[in-house]
């Protein structure tokens, strides 16, 4: 989901393990040249999501910690290809903690139908992301190093 900490616990992740580092929301802006919401703004959901599968599915990687968008779960074609990457791991928070991460809703490039609230948001993605993890992590409460340290021993490192 936005705003539960993809891109930073992947730095993090990344840098404690010693592997490489890929955020595909940045990939997809410098390829396209703008951000991400201009592109759902100017060009639609459904052109996004296409972008956004192509990025991942063009992924080729070993020992390399990947943040995707959280959108990427829509496409059954682009989490295979990541599940041949390596291990899913789906970091996990409560909608309350989301709602009072998220200042910028509007602005940060999340996917998702004119109307649609972040609730909504959330019923549709959570049991799509469980279905496809690996490997659950409860980040609530939890320091950043905390989390990061409960995915490298749920992961086996």
């Amino acid at each position: 989901m936005p705003g539960v900490g993809k891109s930073t616990l992947g730095v993090l992740l990344a840098k404690a393990s010693g592997r490489d580092f890929i955020d595909t929301d940045v990939r997809i802006q410098a390829r396209e040249g703008r951000a991400l919401q201009d592109i759902i703004d100017t060009d639609g959901v459904a052109v996004f999501r296409r972008i956004e599968e192509r990025a991942v599915r063009e992924l080729q990687c070993n020992a390399t910690v990947v943040s995707t968008g959280g959108s990427v779960v829509y496409s059954p074609p682009a989490m295979q290809h990541l599940r041949t990457l390596g291990t899913i791991v789906h970091l996990a928070l409560p909608l309350p903690l989301l709602r009072s991460r998220l200042q910028d809703f509007g602005t940060r490039g999340v996917v998702m139908q004119p109307g649609q609230s972040l609730e909504d948001l959330f019923a549709e993605r959570d049991p799509l992301y469980r279905r496809y993890a690996d490997v659950t992590v409860d980040c609530s409460g939890k320091r950043h190093e905390e989390a990061v340290g409960e995915i490298l021993k749920k992961i086996g490192c």
